[in-house]
């Protein structure tokens, strides 16, 4: 990877003004759905990939149940 000796092209993390967390008041409500959308995606993805864990690792499946069981009856309201 050649080092960046110009000036001329910053990466955007050096420019000035280019802060990741912007205003929300130039988003707009697409932006929002889009997020969600994106959002609903990840979390369909995350619980397929559990389901599949568990299918091929049934051992460690059941243990984590019998934990999490183990954890909730333990647990003082």
């Amino acid at each position: 990877m050649p080092d960046r000796d110009s000036l001329e092209d910053p990466s955007p993390r050096a420019q000035p003004g280019a802060d990741l967390y912007t205003d929300r008041t130039d988003r707009t409500d697409e932006s929002d759905a889009e997020r969600r959308r994106r959002r609903a995606r990840f979390l369909r993805d995350l619980a397929e990939a559990r389901e599949l864990r568990d299918r091929v690792q049934p051992r460690r499946a059941k243990t984590a149940r019998l934990r999490h069981a183990m954890r909730m009856r333990t647990f003082r309201w």
